[in-house]
C-alpha cells in the first residue's frame, strides 16, 4: 500500500533452472580477465578441434572486447580422465601465468569435461610440453580466473 503497487497472486513460470551448465565453452581474454563464450553452433569431437576453434578467435557476435592471445606452433592435444597434455612443435612463447595460457587451460579443461562427462572441469589439469624448453604445468582453470 505504501507506494501504490497492488499485490498480485503467484505467477507460474515453469520449472526452476537446475544443475550446472555442461556445454562447450571457449575462453577469451578481455580487459577484465577471461570470459567464457558458449559454443552453440558446432559439435566438437576432440581436443585438437577445440584448440583450432580457439586459435581462430572469438566469433563475430562475441568480439566486443574479447580477443585471443593464444599463439601456438604446431600442436597435438590428448586427454585421459582429468589429465590433458598439449605437445608443442617448438618453444612456448608465454610465461605460463598469462591470459593466453589461461585461455588454453580453461578451454581444454571445459572441453575435457564435456567429452568425458565423469570429469569435472575443476579437476582437469593441463600440462604444456614444448619440444624446446621445460614442461609447464600442470595447471587448473581456477588459477587463471579472476575471483
Amino acid at each position: 500500500m505504501g507506494c501504490g503497487v497492488q499485490p498480485t497472486g503467484v505467477i507460474g513460470a515453469g520449472e526452476p533452472a537446475s544443475g550446472l551448465t555442461r556445454g562447450m565453452r571457449l575462453y577469451y581474454a578481455s580487459a577484465s580477465g577471461l570470459r567464457a563464450v558458449p559454443l552453440l553452433d558446432k559439435e566438437v569431437k576432440d581436443l585438437n578441434a577445440v584448440v583450432k576453434l580457439l586459435l581462430s578467435g572469438p566469433p563475430a557476435e562475441q568480439r566486443d572486447g574479447l580477443t585471443s592471445l593464444v599463439q601456438l606452433p604446431g600442436f597435438s592435444v590428448t586427454g585421459t580422465g582429468t589429465r590433458v597434455t598439449v605437445r608443442l612443435d617448438g618453444p612456448y612463447a608465454e610465461s605460463g601465468r598469462d591470459q593466453g595460457t589461461g585461455q588454453l587451460v580453461c578451454t581444454l579443461a571445459r572441453a575435457q569435461s564435456v567429452l568425458d562427462p565423469k570429469v569435472r572441469t575443476d579437476d582437469v589439469e593441463v600440462t604444456l610440453r614444448p619440444s624446446e624448453g621445460p614442461a609447464l604445468g600442470p595447471y587448473r582453470c581456477a588459477e587463471f580466473l579472476n575471483t
